[in-house]
């Protein structure tokens, strides 16, 4: 761990790169920057407060901060939004945060290649607010729309709830990247910047998504843009179980209809949480156990005769039609629930604090219904055991793939938790409920994340040495090393700190 000394030689130089004004060292500014969306330590919140915070602006400003780190070997951590489920911007071993939202410029929009060039803290509602008079769209639609970045998507390599239009992965052509060393690269297919598929060379730029600030900082990326759609049709089907559900929306993906750009289900334990609180659901009757949430995009011609294929198949498989009204009002308050903290109610009707945390593995369709059943068991023997300081508040499935919804489902398991309650048993007791919902995950051939990343607490330990151990972490531990050999970026995410450790044993 640096020392004070270090630490306070080195912020004297980074004040000379980004001025006195863009590093903060306020206990405030400072403890803000410790924790993220996702359930956090509250009791021992003091460890992961870092010691100083920096807003560059641009991607040589960022170089010079990273050849400061690595000559006084203080962490660095970048953090964007903070809007993710992964604890990915949270410092393990305190330093410095290089927090990238004033880096928020467009720095070009090239309608003739439908293309943007944009900094890592352009927020997707205003990227697409500039946009809209083109006649173009950013279609990344996380539920953090409101309130995360594009940077932090790639950080994460974010799943989108609009899959007929790809997930982020498919929406980055290349990126400007500064290593751990200070270097500054493109990571795209092969040379062009702006090109969406080439064989020369390594896919450098998949090395860069997902990576959780562990291998570099993005300073700039290409990212895709598509024709804003003429029409959007959402429509909710209530299903008598959530077998049935699953049915339609097996049958309903393989129709290969291309404006089909979204689909959810929710389980019959998500209905129930809902019938709680949510005026859409506390009216349907009891019949409805399940349902599946469609979303259309695209010329108005193709939306108009997919209606009439959902509404025929639906039908077919005992779906009742919500109506329109609830449709189109619950698709447009989508992303208003991501930070609301009283999110939860009592059996009784009284609202209580909670906080909102899913699970969100990517499984094979055919274990869909299993997983869900042994996540329930388990959240169970928790709830059972600690009241309402845990609760089950129901399972979520979408299809996992990109541009064509069949064979991997992603599967969430909403958990709500009180977090004032929290003490070091409760928070180990968290810890081993989350590691025996991934479990289930790899267990039965899935990925314990599909689109937060698997670096929580209770996740990481099962991701790194049981989801990933032929050969991957270990090939892992190799490339972050040959990055980023003073260990300066994100350390200890990803349990990557094993490769330095091997290296003393040595």
């Amino acid at each position: 761990m640096q020392s004070t000394v270090q630490l306070g030689e080195m912020l004297k130089e980074v004040v000379d790169v980004v001025g006195e004004e863009n590093v903060l060292t306020d206990m405030h500014q400072r403890a803000v920057r410790a924790s993220v969306a996702a359930p956090f330590p509250l009791h021992k919140w003091e460890e992961h407060v870092p010691d100083a915070v920096v807003l560059p602006r641009t991607t040589d400003e960022v170089a010079r901060i990273v050849k400061l780190a690595n000559k006084y070997r203080v962490p660095l951590v970048p953090r964007a939004g903070a809007s993710g489920l992964c604890d990915g911007a949270v410092p393990l071993k305190k330093g410095i945060v290089v927090d990238t939202k004033r880096m928020n410029e467009i720095l070009e929009i090239d309608e003739a290649n439908m293309c943007a060039t944009v900094q890592p803290g352009v927020q997707p509602v205003e990227f697409n607010r500039i946009l809209r008079p083109l006649g173009l769209f950013w279609p990344d639609d996380p539920v953090s729309y409101y309130c995360c970045t594009i940077g932090g998507r790639i950080g994460t390599g974010g799943w989108s709830d609009l899959a007929g239009y790809g997930h982020v992965p498919e929406l980055i052509r290349s990126m400007q990247v500064v290593l751990p060393t200070g270097e500054v690269i493109t990571a795209s297919h092969g040379g062009g910047r702006k090109l969406a598929k080439s064989s020369v060379g390594f896919r450098t730029r998949d090395l860069f998504i997902g990576n959780q600030g562990t291998l570099g900082i993005v300073t700039e990326a290409v990212v895709e843009l598509y024709p804003r759609p003429e029409a959007q049709w959402p429509c909710i089907f209530g299903f008598p179980s959530f077998e049935a559900a699953l049915r339609n929306a097996d049958r309903m993906g393989k129709t290969g209809l291309k404006s089909l750009a979204s689909m959810t289900l929710f389980d019959e334990i998500k209905v129930e949480g809902l019938r709680r609180d949510d005026p859409a659901y506390i009216i349907q009757p009891e019949s409805v156990r399940s349902v599946n949430y469609f979303a259309c995009f695209g010329p108005e011609a193709e939306v108009r005769a997919a209606q009439d294929i959902l509404f025929r198949m639906c039908e077919e498989d005992g779906g009742v039609y919500f109506g329109q009204e609830i449709s189109e009002g619950d698709w447009a308050c989508r992303h208003e629930r991501y930070h609301n903290t009283f999110h939860s109610r009592t059996s009784g009707g009284l609202v209580k604090p909670g906080k909102w945390h899913c699970e969100d593995a990517a499984i094979p369709f055919s274990a869909v219904r299993e997983v869900f059943d042994r996540w329930h068991a388990i959240a169970k023997k928790y709830t059972d055991r600690y009241g309402d300081i845990f609760d089950d508040y129901g399972g979520i499935t979408y299809p996992n793939n990109p541009f064509r919804p069949w064979g991997s489902y992603i599967c969430e398991i909403d958990i709500m938790i009180d977090e004032s309650k929290f003490d070091e048993k409760i928070w180990q007791e968290w810890l081993n409920l989350k590691r025996e919902i991934a479990e289930v995950a790899v267990d039965v051939g899935g990925s314990i994340s599909a689109c937060h990343g698997g670096t929580r607490p209770g996740d990481v330990e099962v991701a790194c040495h049981k989801e990933l151990a032929e050969g991957q972490f270990d090939l892992m531990k190799k490339i972050k090393k040959m990055l980023d050999p003073n260990n300066i970026m994100n350390p200890g995410k990803y349990c990557l700190d094993e490769a330095y450790l091997a290296e003393n044993e040595e």
